[in-house]
């Protein structure tokens, strides 16, 4: 079965499921093809186990309000698009509530598969 949208929309929402030291997650991300790695809100990594205040890694970002440093860290599990990656590397930021979603689906998660999203109909796929 194939993820489907409103092509009528702005964004692209993909529904994923986060796996953490002390629980899961349902995530609304934004598919972003602008985006080379995929970031999650902070808060949602905080409510699932993870503390990105404890990561050495920080990876400066390029937002709309200019340069930012953030964490980076290792995720149990992603799932988005019928596709699971585990131990998985993404950056945590703090979205504004007016964002409307819970983090960017990047490229990273994407790379080494075939994305074909159909406009027309609404319905993406992500194959290997």
């Amino acid at each position: 079965m194939s993820p489907v949208f409103d092509p009528r929309e702005g964004l692209i929402i993909v529904n994923a499921e986060i796996v953490g030291p002390s629980g899961t997650a349902i995530l609304r991300l934004a598919l972003d093809t602008g985006a080379t790695t995929t970031l999650i809100n902070s808060g949602m990594l905080v409510s699932i186990g993870y503390d990105p205040a404890l990561s050495s890694d920080r990876v400066q970002i390029t937002t709309g309000s200019g340069l930012e440093f953030v964490p980076r860290l290792m995720v149990t599990r992603l799932v988005a698009l019928e596709s699971e990656r585990e131990e998985f590397s993404v950056l945590c930021h703090t979205l504004p509530p007016s964002a409307g979603v819970d983090g960017l689906l990047g490229l990273d998660f994407l790379r080494g598969h075939t994305l074909t999203i159909n406009l027309s109909q609404g319905i993406m796929t992500l194959e290997p």
